[in-house]
């Protein structure tokens, strides 16, 4: 396997990375179970990106991130600064990261 470099994918695995340390480093345990699970599947889906493997796709990614990012809606931990603001900011980056690679015109060949 060969190291491909693609930013939707390095910001898909520092995202969900970030996500899954989050409840121990600094949120206090608020939001373990849903910032652990959708940490780990976030940086998995960017590792297999970044390393060229066969797996799940740039739209596989997105939607993770996109989980991530209202998980602090759907499990009831807005009022935890700490999780709730990992949520949004990881979450959110990876979803605009991902959307604008994903959209952006392919370049053809001439």
């Amino acid at each position: 396997m060969s190291l491909k470099y693609s930013y939707e994918a390095a910001v898909a695995f520092l995202a969900g990375l970030a996500a899954l340390l989050a409840p121990d480093l600094w949120a206090d345990g608020a939001g373990r179970v849903p910032l652990m699970v959708l940490g780990v599947l976030l940086a998995l889906a960017g590792l297999y990106g970044l390393l060229g493997a066969p797996g799940p796709g740039a739209w596989t990614a997105t939607a993770f991130a996109a989980l991530l990012f209202v998980s602090p809606w759907a499990w009831q931990f807005t009022g935890d600064d700490g999780a709730a603001w990992t949520a949004w900011i990881a979450g959110g980056a990876a979803v605009i990261v991902a959307l604008y690679t994903a959209l952006r015109p392919v370049p053809t060949e001439a």
